[in-house]
């Protein structure tokens, strides 16, 4: 009787997160995330190694759609186990799936158009890789669960979810996997998140493991531990505030746009920054900031000091949310300066495209990034410095100020992923690596070896890894 690990994604690549563990009882997966690198996206239409139906249950890190994004399609073709999640994930991954089927489905309508048009055919079947239906029957299996509560979750195994400190709700999942051959424990690392950083707890130090699979997505780099992402935003806002502009900030939906406001509310608080308008111009964030609201049971020290203190970065004087199109509409007829926080965060889509469609070419605006912007993206071409762009169908001078608020990340860098390993009283049987770039991946593996002693491997995808 053994133990077997396999690595059906994030396996030398950065999304699509999988991994299967199997028993001569139990099957079970954690995570089932969406590939989102373009080369890798027909993984996304395969079918899936094992049967659906075989599936016991799912343990879900967190719900970004890299580790989420595919269980509609699992529970479609034919998963009935239990999908166990912390309280604010179970809320967070259904308005992600929602809106990533109602953009499939939307998708697959506008290229049946096109492909009309001009009289072709796509590689695939046009059709979604599924619906809000699929999504639906996903949604209705989560099944929370509390941090550090010990659940059984199969036949001989128990799960174990502890704060990762990456978004709301995230976690590192500990299993204990019982059988013949004794007890196996590993940890899954989900996405590790900072230290000190607003809102949320610190990543849990967790002390015992025979196996860890952990991420590695900075793990060739350092944060720039010197910047002040307050003076940054300050300086920002006060100087397109002289300027009479408006502040328009693309941000993503889930722990991003929460950030900005946490520090929005303490600059107002400490009179660093006029009193301007703030309105959150996004459906989905603001979805996700009344997740943040329902779960102050997840919030650190420093939060729950300020809601004590009567300070909440959720509902501040001047700040609007703006859920119809209607409303979002209205923004661009407010007079003199506001800071407008609107997705997507690579102005690849969403509302934000009208807010730079008024204002990319007002030189008293300003365009103020606070994530990475992927190659390709409308958002790169603003931050390199393209003198021209298309919005909406219409070319665009760039005259706005471009600014950069780098430090944001919720990701630990090398050091802070090193540190976390390091929290282990003992020696690990092996270490395995996932959910970095092939090369990063690799040379973080050797960095782990080198650095503790401890066996380190990057594995490819499908490959197996017998635990006993």
């Amino acid at each position: 009787m053994s133990t077997r690990l396999s690595f059906l994604g994030a396996a030398r690549n950065i999304t699509g997160s999988r991994y299967l563990v199997e028993t001569d009882e139990s099957k079970l997966l954690v995570d089932c995330g969406l590939y989102q690198e373009r080369a890798l996206q027909k993984r996304n239409w395969e079918p899936f190694v094992v049967d659906p139906r075989t599936i016991d249950a799912v343990l879900l890190t967190h719900g970004h759609l890299d580790h989420c994004g595919l269980l509609p399609k699992l529970a479609r073709d034919g998963f009935k186990g239990d999908i166990y999640c912390t309280a604010p994930t179970a809320e967070i991954a259904p308005i992600v799936l929602l809106d990533a089927a109602h953009i499939q489905m939307e998708d697959v309508k506008f290229k049946a158009k096109r492909h009309r048009r001009e009289g072709r055919k796509g590689p695939r079947p046009l059709e979604p890789l599924y619906t809000t239906d699929d999504a639906v029957s996903a949604v209705r299996r989560l099944k929370p669960v509390s941090y550090d509560e010990s659940v059984e979750v199969a036949p001989g195994i128990e799960a174990v979810f502890c704060d990762a400190g990456h978004i709301l709700g995230s976690s590192m999942i500990r299993l204990s996997v019982t059988n013949a051959a004794g007890k196996r424990r590993i940890i899954f690392s989900g996405d590790v998140g900072r230290l000190d950083r607003p809102i949320l707890n610190d990543p849990t130090h967790l002390s015992e493991a025979d196996y860890v699979v952990t991420e590695s997505t900075y793990g060739d780099r350092l944060h720039d531990k010197r910047i002040d992402i307050q003076a940054a935003l300050s300086e920002v806002i006060n100087s397109t505030h002289k300027r009479g502009g408006k502040i328009i900030v693309p941000s993503f939906a889930i722990e991003r746009a929460q950030e900005v406001l946490y520090r929005l509310n303490l600059l107002f608080e400490a009179g660093e920054i006029p009193k301007l308008p703030v309105f959150l111009d996004s459906p989905m964030a603001i979805k996700v900031t009344q997740v943040f609201r329902r779960h102050r049971e997840a919030y650190d020290e420093d939060m729950r000091r300020l809601l004590h203190e009567g300070s909440s970065p959720f509902s501040f004087d001047g700040l609007t949310y703006t859920s119809s199109t209607e409303d979002s509409k209205q923004i661009n007829s407010v007079k003199g300066s506001a800071i407008i926080i609107a997705g997507a965060g690579m102005c690849n889509g969403g509302r934000i495209k009208h807010h730079l469609f008024h204002n990319i070419s007002r030189p008293e605006s300003t365009i103020l990034f606070v994530g990475y912007q992927a190659t390709g993206t409308l958002g790169r071409l603003i931050v390199d410095g393209k003198p021209e762009v298309r919005i909406l169908g219409k070319p665009h001078k760039v005259r706005a100020r471009v600014a950069q608020a780098h430090g944001f990340s919720g990701h630990a860098d090398r050091d802070e992923l090193l540190g976390w390993l390091r929290t282990l009283e003992s020696s690990p049987r092996h270490v395995f690596v996932t959910h970095g770039g092939e090369n990063v991946s690799q040379k973080y593996a050797a960095l782990v070896t080198k650095k503790t002693g401890w066996p380190a491997s990057a594995p490819v995808f499908r490959e197996t890894a017998e635990l006993d």
